[in-house]
């Protein structure tokens, strides 16, 4: 029971930063920039879709999925040309780095389930 508490929290978790990542062009105001913009929003929506889906019940692929799109989130600020802009690639990163933690914790948890005890 402790364990999968424990994974809601990290879920809940994903599902903060994935709000922190949709609301960010307008927190930080890039909204202007498009590309890093619609990025923040599109992995915002699917990261929150896919915490959402891991709360009322939990699927380890989830999680690997949460984990590639932290990824992206991570080299998305070179590979879509905005890293030049300091505060909107460090959103990116750090976001990114936040959200693959999580989900490769999760999983850690899923895959070791007597760590717990």
């Amino acid at each position: 029971m402790a364990m999968m508490e424990a994974r809601k929290s990290l879920d809940w978790i994903t599902l903060v930063l994935a709000i922190c990542l949709f609301i960010s062009p307008w927190v930080i105001g890039f909204t202007a920039a498009m590309v890093p913009a619609w990025n923040a929003w599109i992995v915002g929506v699917l990261l929150g879709a896919l915490a959402l889906a891991t709360l009322s019940v939990f699927a380890e692929w989830e999680e690997w999925v949460s984990a590639v799109l932290g990824l992206w989130l991570i080299v998305s600020p070179w590979l879509l040309g905005f890293a030049a802009d300091t505060h909107v690639m460090a959103t990116h990163v750090v976001l990114g780095v936040l959200v693959v933690v999580a989900s490769a914790w999760a999983v850690w948890d899923f895959r070791h389930p007597h760590a717990h005890a």
